[in-house]
């Protein structure tokens, strides 16, 4: 009897560990998508750092920019900052649902920031200054209660900025020089 019992312990944990190993294979999977999504907004890499690198050949924690969590290994940190990169932001990034820091500086990403984005709910950083970003500062950056930083300088934002933005209490930095704004801030 106690065999019986320690064989089916062995194989409930093989089971457990198979089902487990598959569901952070299907996660990683999410996230390749969601930056293979990004490339194919990219309409110019002049050095060649994401049309080269991101590929489903090589594992996406190991893309340039791409850092993943040591425990999860799911995206935790996007930083494409200074690759000269021209294009639009995809909505699939929204899908990065581990994501904590997301830095675009200085590049010539153009358009608007897609509603999508409003589901990061792990965002400490997000930063997207000195791109070409246009339309007003959305109102759902107000909604990412984790936010400790905020730098859209140097776009065209115009508008006012959303009074939603005073929900964030643990925002540290926010810069938001060099754009289109208008009207005064209230809290």
């Amino acid at each position: 009897m106690e065999r019986i019992t320690w064989f089916f312990m062995i194989v409930y944990y093989y089971c457990c560990m198979a089902s487990l190993t598959m569901a952070a294979q299907t996660n990683i999977s999410t996230d390749q998508s969601a930056l293979l999504a990004l490339k194919s907004c990219i309409t110019h890499d002049p050095q060649n750092k994401i049309l080269s690198n991101w590929s489903t050949t090589t594992q996406v924690c190991n893309w340039a920019g791409v850092t993943c969590g040591a425990g999860h290994h799911r995206v935790t940190d996007l930083n494409i900052s200074n690759f000269g990169l021209v294009g639009t932001i995809a909505p699939e990034l929204g899908n990065l649902s581990f994501l904590v820091n997301m830095d675009f500086t200085n590049n010539n990403f153009h358009g608007s920031l897609p509603q999508e984005l409003s589901r990061l709910r792990q965002l400490k950083f997000i930063c997207f200054r000195l791109n070409r970003l246009m339309g007003i500062i959305p109102s759902w950056l107000g909604s990412l209660s984790k936010l400790q930083t905020i730098n859209l300088r140097g776009n065209k934002f115009s508008g006012s900025i959303p009074t939603a933005m005073c929900n964030l209490s643990v925002l540290q930095v926010i810069n938001l020089g060099y754009n289109q704004l208008s009207g005064t801030l209230r809290t």
